[in-house]
């Protein structure tokens, strides 16, 4: 009976650990942003986009801009 409660506090512990993760989600078939840009023909930038292109989005979790 010890057992399955530690095994099952283990299992507990590994899927909060991987649901706090963005790489969870991932996994699960959701793309990162900086994935979505890239494939839909953008480039992330950190600085300005450059003339001739627009903000598309946001990559890296907000921190740059996706230029199109």
């Amino acid at each position: 009976m010890r057992t399955s409660y530690l095994l099952l506090f283990t299992l507990c512990l590994v899927l909060c650990d991987m649901a706090s993760g963005d790489t969870f989600l991932t996994g699960l078939g959701h793309r990162s942003d900086h994935y979505n840009c890239v494939k839909g023909g953008g480039q992330c930038l950190y600085s300005a986009c450059p003339i001739y292109t627009r903000v598309q989005g946001t990559c890296y979790g907000g921190k740059a801009k996706c230029c199109k």
